[in-house]
């Protein structure tokens, strides 16, 4: 996981539909390997050439959205953009509900371009668009109504101006849900601030970088632990619950930190449901605190804002609006691994829904890989290691749910791979559907594995790959393996294909039968690579 810098800033379809994000990381002993997949010390050349800066926008937006016949729905919007040109960006986001109506659950999920340019003096011009998909509403058949098939369509121009390190303005956009009533032109706000991180050639995977600065020697916040990602299952216990639902529902969860000083961090995550309400997802943000009981242990408490449920019939949120305090301890196994549990108090401050939270988690520290072992290493020396981000069409065929039949699914899919080693790597992946499934807006899958390829080389433009996943759609728990491979046009760019399957875990009895998945799948879009120096 990069350590992401925010400097100061001186410049500067009609159907795509997601899924209520059905979907889990259910892969904690997966994961329990990343020591053993760091990457090769002894052998690595060292890099030909230093790394380059890159950088992108983090834009957080909101608007409230009039709907014909019902509550107005105002979203949240959380995106994080790529730079590819000095005025062109593209990236990734979500929206979520906060105060208004009983939309608690609806979620919806995008691609965006966004281009900026400076006009004078501290202001600037946007133009953007995003096209991605939703789905939720107060009961199943209000959804069909507010969501439409699930695809949406959003386009948006607006005037920013730059304070310091960010930029605060005004959009006005227009946002459309396929075959729906959300058909809407709104002035919305927006606040946006760069960062940037160092980022090398795909090539350099795998290679080290010797620093020319020396660490600081008074930082005792030791590299590996700027970056933490968590791997958790949690569990939501409802507290005199008003919903229909009044099950405990189980969750998988994965949270991101990023320290801004030894003790204090921001945090990002999700949460998804696998049983109870397998539907049932939600999204946060906030602050957290860390003290170090021992060199091994410590505890933390954070406090976290976010939008989530299901829908307000099952279980009542309300407007969406969570507030949820967390304390955990963790003990750590090594540099790299931790093991973590945790109790919480999860609050729908414009709904019913009162529950207190259990959980035990994985603790990974990514860019620590292996370095308390590399005796030969000295402290200013770090390595590439290489990511890619696959953006491509998947058709699910021969899909069928229970003992019957149903239509193909056409899926968008994104899927973000963090090589170990040459042969190793760690996948992560959601989908979206393109329309309606068993007649309702809202299919999706999240999941996360392990996968292995051959050995990348600059010189030989084919690369060969197999992967197995596991997660979660909108009935319960999945597998999903698949073989497939990438053909280079540039060290940045290649085709992508993979074939494969989806596969219920029906064993483990999570779900009724009756909604026993599977299908094969077949999917073709383009890779982007690169090196992070970590």
């Amino acid at each position: 996981m990069p350590v992401l810098h925010f400097p100061r800033d001186d410049r500067q379809a009609d159907e795509l539909p997601w899924g209520s994000v059905k979907a889990s990381l259910l892969i904690l002993a997966m994961l329990a390997g990343p020591a053993a997949y760091a990457a090769e010390e002894a052998d690595a050349p060292p890099a030909p050439a230093t790394p380059s800066q890159a950088g992108g926008l983090v834009m957080f937006d909101y608007q409230a959205i009039k709907i014909k016949g019902y509550p107005s729905i105002d979203l949240m919007g959380f995106h994080v953009l790529n730079k590819f040109d000095d005025w062109l960006y593209v990236g990734v986001g979500g929206h979520a509900p906060l105060f208004k109506g009983a939309y608690g659950g609806f979620m919806a999920f995008d691609v965006s371009v966004h281009a900026e340019q400076k006009l004078f003096g501290n202001w600037s011009a946007a133009v953007g668009a995003s096209l991605g998909g939703g789905g939720g509403g107060k009961d199943t058949e209000q959804s069909k109504i507010i969501s439409g098939s699930g695809g949406f369509i959003k386009s948006y121009v607006g005037l920013g101006y730059r304070l310091n390190d960010m930029s605060v303005g005004v959009n006005y956009s227009k946002v459309r849900f396929t075959r729906s009533v959300i058909d809407g032109s709104q002035f919305g706000l927006f606040i946006q601030t760069p960062f940037s991180y160092s980022v090398a050639p795909y090539e350099h995977a795998g290679r080290r970088f010797l620093s020319s600065s020396e660490p600081s020697a008074d930082s005792s916040l030791d590299h590996s632990d700027k970056d933490v990602v968590t791997f958790g299952l949690d569990n939501i216990i409802q507290i005199n619950p008003k919903g229909s639902n009044k099950k405990t529902v189980n969750l998988a969860d994965v949270q991101y930190k990023h320290f801004l000083a030894d003790d204090y961090y921001v945090l990002f995550g999700g949460s998804v449901g696998y049983h109870g309400i397998a539907g049932y997802n939600q999204v946060y943000g906030g602050l957290g605190y860390q003290y170090a009981i021992s060199s091994r242990s410590n505890i933390s408490l954070q406090l976290a804002i976010g939008s989530g449920g299901y829908s307000p019939a099952k279980i009542d949120t309300g407007s969406g609006l969570l507030i949820f305090p967390k304390l955990s301890t963790e003990y750590r196994l090594n540099d790299q691994l931790g093991l973590a549990v945790s109790g919480g108090y999860l609050h729908a401050p414009h709904g019913s829904s009162r529950n207190m939270t259990l959980g035990a988690a994985l603790v990974y520290r990514p860019s620590s890989g292996g370095r308390a072992s590399a005796g030969d290493r000295s402290a200013n020396e770090l390595d590439y290691n290489g990511h890619r981000i696959h953006a491509f069409l998947q058709t699910e065929y021969k899909v069928k749910v229970g003992d019957k039949r149903q239509s193909e699914l056409k899926l968008l899919t994104v899927q973000i791979d963090n090589t170990r080693r040459d042969d190793t790597y760690i996948p992560v992946q959601g989908s979206i559907a393109y329309g309606s499934y068993l007649g309702y807006p809202g299919y999706g899958e999240l999941l996360a594995g392990i996968g292995l390829q051959s050995k990348y080389s600059a010189d030989n433009p084919f690369q060969t790959f197999a992967q197995l996943l596991i997660g979660t759609n909108i009935h319960g728990l999945i597998f999903k393996p698949a073989v497939g491979a990438n053909w280079g046009l540039s060290d940045r760019l290649a085709i992508y294909g993979q074939a494969g399957g989806t596969f219920s875990l029906d064993k483990l009895g999570l779900y009724p039968k009756q909604y026993k998945f599977s299908s094969t799948s077949l999917g073709l879009g383009l890779s982007y690579r690169f090196s992070l120096l970590q």
